[in-house]
C-alpha cells in the first residue's frame, strides 16, 4: 500500500525496562537553570513529537540552541528512536538549526545479553551519544542537553547521569507532564504529526500514515483504558514524525509504502522532500 502524507517516539522504540535505577531528578530536569553566557545548549532529536516539542520549548524558552543530534540505531534500540530518524536532516534544514549525525550499528538490543540485563544495554547504547556530545563540548563549551523525556525513568536517568558525568544541565520540559495536555498543547501550536509505526494491540494498519488530531487522541484514551496504550506511545506502542510546526520554515512532504506484518508495521518513506509555504 502506498500513500503520501504532510504531517506524523520518540516516543522511542526502546524497551522502557525497569532495572532498580534511580528515579529521575524531577526538580533537575524540569527547567532549565545553567548559567548561559557563552555556553550553548544542543537538542537530543528524532524528529517525533517528543523531541520536536521539547525543542520548541526551548526556543520558546530562549535557550541558545547550537547544535540538534540525531542517533541512528541500524536496529531495534533500547534508548533511541528508530524509524525514519533518516528524516532528521529535512527537519533540521526546515528549522535551521545544524544537525551532529551519529551512526550506530546493531546496537544488539535483541541478544540475550540485553535482555538478561537491561540496565547494562541501555549504558552501552548510551556511550556513543556521550562521545558525540563531549566532541561538541571540546569545540564549543555546553549549558546543557534538551531531551523529550515524559515518563521513561529508564532512559531520563541515564541522560541525566551522563549529563552528570559531562557537567552539564538537562532539560526535559515534558517530564511527567499529563499526557494529555501536553498532546493537546502541541495540536494547538501548529505541531502537524503522522504516525510512522505502530506496534500495539488496538493499533491496526489503518493507523499507519495518520495525522493525530484531538479526535485521534480520544481514540487513544479509550485504548489506554483498553488495552493500556499509552496516548504518547511512551513504550514504544507507536511512532511519530513532526512535518510541520511553528518552529519549521517549510514543511515536510512525503511519500510513502505501507509495511505491514500482521501485528505491527511502518512506514517504509520512498521519497522525502521540503516543499514550499
Amino acid at each position: 500500500m502506498t500513500g503520501s502524507a504532510n504531517g506524523e517516539e520518540d516516543g522511542t522504540n526502546a524497551a522502557d525496562a525497569t532495572d532498580g535505577t534511580n528515579t529521575a531528578d524531577t526538580s533537575k530536569t524540569a527547567d532549565a537553570t545553567a548559567p548561559q553566557g557563552s555556553r550553548t545548549w544542543v537538542s537530543l532529536f528524532s524528529g517525533g513529537k517528543d523531541s520536536s516539542w521539547a525543542l520548541y520549548r526551548a526556543l520558546e524558552d530562549g535557550l541558545p540552541i547550537s547544535r540538534l543530534v540525531t542517533v541512528h540505531p541500524s536496529a531495534d534500540s533500547y534508548m533511541y528512536h528508530v524509524p525514519a530518524t533518516e528524516l532528521a536532516s529535512l527537519a533540521a534544514r526546515s528549522i535551521g538549526i545544524p544537525l551532529v549525525e551519529v551512526e550506530a550499528d546493531d546496537l544488539g538490543a535483541d541478544s540475550a545479553a540485553a535482555a538478561a540485563d537491561a540496565g547494562a544495554q541501555g549504558d552501552r547504547e548510551l556511550r556513543m551519544l556521550e562521545t558525540a556530545l563531549s566532541d561538541v563540548d571540546a569545540a564549543s563549551p555546553l549549558a546543557g542537553v534538551i531531551a523529550g523525556a515524559v515518563e521513561s525513568e529508564f532512559q531520563t536517568s541515564r541522560i541525566e547521569a551522563m549529563c552528570n558525568r559531562l557537567g552539564i544541565e538537562l532539560f526535559a520540559p515534558l517530564w511527567q507532564r499529563d499526557p494529555r495536555d501536553l498532546a493537546d498543547a502541541m495540536l494547538e501550536a501548529g505541531f502537524e504529526i503522522i504516525v510512522t509505526q505502530v506496534a500495539a494491540y488496538g493499533l491496526d494498519e489503518s493507523w499507519l500514515g495518520r495525522t493525530l488530531g484531538h479526535n485521534a487522541f480520544d481514540e487513544l484514551e479509550r485504548l489506554n483504558s483498553e488495552y493500556g496504550v499509552h496516548l504518547l506511545g511512551e513504550g514504544g506502542e507507536f511512532e511519530t514524525l513532526v512535518t510541520d510546526g511553528p518552529h519549521m520554515t517549510r514543511p515536510i512532504e512525503l511519500e510513502y509504502e505501507i509495511q505491514w506484518t500482521g501485528t505491527r508495521g511502518r512506514l517504509q518513506i520512498v521519497n522525502a522532500r521540503l516543499s514550499e509555504r
